[in-house]
């Protein structure tokens, strides 16, 4: 009779741990969603508040006066390409922001951030 009054309560005992833990575990996942959710939407409000490096490349080009085509020639590269880059269908590589940084007398991290001197 002892031994199963004893097996009950080990049993039992051994429930509420294993309830518990897995309510631990679930607590701790949802803190780390909620706390990724707060982390993604700051960089996401950030981001939104940029402007788009196509946008940004344009509103150099234009005003420095210049046209696609010159600074096409300028970089060694087509007019259609700079067209994408301007318009978001693709980026510059590297080695072309840079050149194109310094062809608009600006820094690349300027273009990147969407700002003008």
């Amino acid at each position: 009779m002892f031994m199963a009054i004893l097996a009950g309560a080990l049993a039992l005992a051994l429930t509420i741990v294993i309830y518990g833990g897995i309510i631990y575990i679930a607590f701790l996942i949802i803190k780390a969603l909620r706390t990724y959710i707060k982390v993604n939407e700051g960089s996401a409000q950030s981001i939104s508040m940029r402007k788009p490096l196509g946008e940004s490349i344009k509103e150099h080009r234009n005003a420095c006066g210049m046209t696609q085509d010159f600074v096409a020639a300028e970089l060694g590269v087509s007019r259609q390409a700079v067209s994408k880059w301007e318009s978001g269908a693709s980026e510059p590589n590297t080695t072309n922001l840079i050149a194109l940084a310094k062809l608009f007398g600006a820094e690349p991290q300027e273009l990147l951030r969407g700002c003008m001197k």
